[in-house]
């Protein structure tokens, strides 16, 4: 991790000197305090979830954060050679947190035309979703802390020959590090619960959009996302009963090599406890996503789906897709009391059917049923710092007492909805509120279903007469069987000194 970050600080030197000018223009600063106190189990969900990990689900938490900042489209006007250059480092003091501090971003960006590449640890929004008001991606959303890497991308649609601008193609590349091995660790400690460290992550995108903003409001975008947990280290890790190989108390190393790189771009290889069941190198996942769009006079609104699979199962037709995540959000600009609405259901509860075996020479039939969303037999779960990659109504490990990384509820169906606008000058609002139900999983199922409702009420003051600041206050409440009961408040004050114009 030293070596990734000092790397990632050479680079950045290396770019401020060589590729652009003037880079002490277009800075931004910022700092935030923020503080939370609650009553029962855990911190109200809300606060929690969707912080890109910088939050704590403990009842009384804070942390002060400060960061500098320069906006690659700082060089939109002026860069010679289209070339722009972007940097940000951004750190964070906690208390009642997985750590006491954090480098919650460090990057450099450096853009060609249409091509961005991404170094070090970023913050990266939703594609299709509302950042603020959606519960987020399946695969790879906004709950969990960034995670350091090398990323390639394609920034804008790259307009496909031949199509005159109504076919258009963009997606990405990365491979990084994750870099919660330590708290697996302490998580697991005084445990025989399998634990890793050391992991690589690799993920990878493309997307297609038919339509022609200028010419026409309707478009229609479509693609798929895959990731990837591969090489590291893990410990207590359960042998098949039927597997012979002696794994030294459970410790495993996995393979690291160029051959791991290969296969976490293109599936393939084995794991150390396959033995005879042949399967994918590491723990490999993704979503195919969609999205129909339109854009009117004075409002916009959009239909989005996302198919979340595990395995070729449900990445191909050998199964009914029976588990998606939709959503509806409407965009109403002239409507300053709600603004913006957005609805989505979620349902994780097929993945598959309830079956599953390989196939042998004795049994040449394979059914590949209990997916098991997010969980896997090295990696434990598709999680960063406790908190999920993916979509937090699916309850991220941190909540285990157990010291168990692991997610136990992932037969979920849930209801969300969220709204925002701003009533009157200076005052910004949003409400979210969620319901869900888990069965559990396949393996491990709750008889009677857990259930969760969770709200959140939060206000934003920014006085234009104070210009850069900001205060927010927050109500949330837990109610439910699945993470307990729960009231809180959250208070957070924000300063952030934009560069002058």
């Amino acid at each position: 991790m030293k070596t990734f970050l000092l790397t990632s600080l050479l680079l950045m030197v290396h770019a401020i000197d060589t590729f652009a000018q003037n880079l002490n223009e277009g800075i931004t600063c910022s700092t935030e305090l923020s503080g939370t106190v609650s009553n029962g189990d855990f911190a109200p969900f809300w606060f929690s979830a969707n912080k890109y990990g910088l939050s704590s689900v403990e009842n009384n938490s804070g942390f002060i954060r400060a960061g500098v900042f320069r906006d690659i489209n700082t060089d939109s006007l002026k860069s010679r050679n289209n070339i722009k250059v972007g940097y940000g480092l951004d750190l964070a003091a906690m208390n009642n947190h997985t750590s006491n501090f954090a480098i919650q971003q460090l990057y450099v960006q450096l853009q060609y035309r249409k091509g961005l590449l991404t170094i070090g640890a970023k913050e990266m929004p939703l594609i299709f979703k509302n950042s603020e008001l959606s519960t987020g991606d399946m695969t790879q959303g906004i709950n969990a802390r960034p995670i350091p890497q090398v990323r390639l991308e394609l920034n804008e649609y790259w307009d496909l020959p031949m199509t005159n601008g109504w076919l258009g193609f963009k997606g990405h590349i990365s491979y990084g590090y994750m870099t919660d091995g330590d708290w697996q660790t302490d998580f697991t400690k005084g445990t025989n619960n399998p634990h890793c460290n050391n992991v690589l992550f690799h993920s990878k995108s493309g997307y297609i959009r038919i339509g022609k903003e200028a010419k026409f409001p309707v478009t229609f975008t479509a693609g798929v996302h895959f990731c990837a947990q591969f090489g590291g280290e893990a410990w207590n890790i359960n042998r098949r009963a039927d597997d012979v190989t002696d794994f030294q108390g459970g410790y495993i190393k996995n393979n690291s090599g160029l051959s791991s790189f290969w296969h976490a771009f293109f599936p393939g290889g084995r794991d150390a406890t396959d033995a005879q069941y042949d399967n994918a190198e590491g723990n490999q996942l993704g979503s195919y996503q969609a999205c129909l769009e339109y854009k009117g006079k004075g409002w916009k609104g959009k239909v989005y789906a996302e198919h979340f699979f595990e395995d070729h199962s449900q990445m191909f037709f050998q199964y009914d897709w029976k588990d998606f995540l939709w959503g509806l959000e409407v965009n109403m600009t002239k409507n300053p009391f709600v603004s913006t609405l957005v609805l989505e259901h979620i349902g994780t509860e097929d993945q598959s059917g309830c079956i599953y075996h390989d196939r042998t020479a004795n049994l040449p039939i394979q059914i590949s049923g209990t997916d098991n969303y997010y969980n896997h037999n090295i990696y434990n779960g598709w999680q960063h710092w406790g908190q999920t990659i993916g979509n937090p109504t699916i309850t991220s490990p941190i909540y285990n007492k157990n010291g168990k990384i692991s997610f136990d509820n992932n037969r979920i169906k849930a209801y969300h909805i969220g709204l925002s606008g701003n009533p009157v000058r200076d005052i910004h609002y949003r409400i979210l509120y969620t319901h869900i139900r888990s069965k559990g999983t396949y393996s491990c199922p709750n008889i009677d279903p857990l259930y969760a409702d969770y709200l959140m009420i939060e206000s934003t003051y920014s006085p234009h007469k104070l210009k850069g600041w900001s205060f927010t206050g927050a109500y949330g409440m837990n109610r439910g069987s699945l993470i307990g009961l729960s009231d809180g408040l959250n208070i957070s004050v924000k300063k952030i000194i934009s560069p002058k114009r």
